[in-house]
């Protein structure tokens, strides 16, 4: 689906926020825990198909990080900045045009590498345990928002 005026890609972006914000809501149990396997993070791989979701998802991840996380501005700014780097990752990688299955790449270590900053100082643990914790948290989500966007692609033609 080709997406033309401004006004689709504002209602886009407005349902992928959406749904980033509804998806960490519903999966917060295990979305803050030690292995942080946040589904949500799945949506970051649209924009390998919409790039214009780059500063949406990363808003999103700082809503979500604003109203459930209670880890402070860090995490808040910091939710708003993986997004963004993360989304942007995925970005390059369509751009070059590289097989899907690398959108992986981004979604693990995007947010596996980047939180561990603050978090650990937040936190009082080390950056290593953080990363290796959270790295493998993004496992799944990553495999997800592949084969979302396998399936979407799918259907679009």
């Amino acid at each position: 689906m080709k997406i033309k005026s401004n006004t689709q890609k504002i209602a886009i972006s407005g349902v992928f926020m959406a749904l980033y914000i509804v998806l960490m809501y519903f999966t917060q149990n295990f979305a803050f825990g030690q292995y942080q396997i946040r589904i949500a993070t799945s949506l970051y791989a649209f924009a390998g198909v919409y790039p214009f979701l780059i500063l949406p998802m990363g808003i999103g991840n700082m809503v979500s990080n604003m109203i459930m996380g209670g880890l402070g501005i860090f995490d808040i700014i910091g939710g708003l900045i993986v997004g963004i780097v993360t989304t942007s990752g995925i970005y390059m990688i369509k751009r070059f045009n590289l097989n899907d299955w690398f959108i992986a790449l981004p979604i693990i270590f995007g947010p596996g590498l980047i939180v561990p900053i603050w978090l650990s100082f937040i936190l009082n643990v080390p950056y290593k345990i953080l990363a290796v914790s959270l790295c493998t948290g993004q496992v799944i989500p990553s495999i997800v928002g592949v084969i979302m966007v396998k399936e979407f692609k799918k259907r679009l033609k």
